[in-house]
């Protein structure tokens, strides 16, 4: 078919970006690789030192004990259950890897969403640069994100944190600057009327009152973090991915479906935690 309008080449731009970010910013990239490796690291470190020395059912106690203490009895039975089932499926390993990533990338963008939403909720201009952008990552298909997570950083388990972040972030965001404009304008004028400054009127009664809103954001970030994790095992990120993926590669039910299993448990257990913190 014949058009009057010419090609617009917006893919070999977005390529000439990418390589001029990656070479303006390759000191940076390593470091950020380091730091991202190191906390992940670190996690695993606890988790297998503990399985390995001692037993994981140190670990699945301790995780329904939590469940317990944060969520009920019921969720905590269920951790219980379900964890020691994933042990006996043998799968104890790659659910700890899929963990600590999970961990990793929901600090990071928590740590990088949350004061990104105040900002954006005490700045109009920065709301209006931030909720196109925001629209933007959440519309764009997950796998598109390991294209530059894979370009930055090659192949493994960093990337896959990386664009488990990215992905993860958005809700953080949004939610954390909806909780704090839903906050009544009546409440926060008691609040300057009996002279709050500004950072006394945010810490003290805006975040307060917008805990609810912001957990679910927090909610929300793990779950996609998780979704993400399980995708990242394209760019050979590890964990109960790797078992997933294997699972399809070789039309192995069997595999996939334990693989699978593993991850609704592990998605149902960080479900009902976040939640309980609402």
């Amino acid at each position: 078919m014949i058009t009057m309008i010419p090609r617009i080449p917006i893919g070999d731009w977005f390529e000439s970006i990418i390589d001029w970010i990656e070479e303006v910013f390759a000191v940076l990239f390593d470091i950020i690789d380091v730091v991202i490796e190191a906390i992940v690291g670190s996690f695993m470190y606890v988790f297998d030192t503990i399985s390995v020395q001692l037993s994981p059912f140190v670990v699945i106690i301790l995780l329904a004990a939590l469940a317990w203490r944060l969520s009920g009895l019921g969720v905590g039975i269920f951790t219980l259950l379900g964890f020691s089932l994933i042990v006996s499926m043998d799968l104890w390993e790659p659910t700890m890897v899929t963990f600590s990533m999970i961990l990793t990338a929901g600090i990071v963008a928590l740590g990088l969403g949350i004061p990104i939403g105040i900002l954006a909720s005490k700045n109009e201009v920065v709301n209006t640069i931030v909720r196109p952008v925001l629209d933007f990552m959440q519309t764009m298909p997950a796998f598109v994100y390991l294209i530059p997570a894979v370009i930055f950083f090659s192949l493994g388990l960093v990337p896959g944190v990386i664009a488990t972040v990215i992905f993860a972030m958005p809700p953080a965001i949004r939610l954390t600057n909806f909780g704090i404009r839903q906050v009544d304008k009546e409440v926060i004028e008691a609040g300057r009327a009996f002279g709050s400054t500004s950072s006394q009127l945010l810490f003290k009664v805006q975040l307060p009152l917008a805990v609810p809103t912001i957990m679910a954001g927090v909610n929300q970030t793990i779950m996609l973090s998780l979704s993400m994790v399980v995708i990242a095992s394209m760019i050979g990120a590890g964990g109960l991915g790797n078992i997933v993926l294997r699972g399809i590669t070789q039309l192995d039910i069997g595999t996939g479906f334990e693989g699978g299993l593993s991850v609704v448990i592990l998605a149902i257990f960080l479900d009902r935690i976040t939640q309980s913190l609402q």
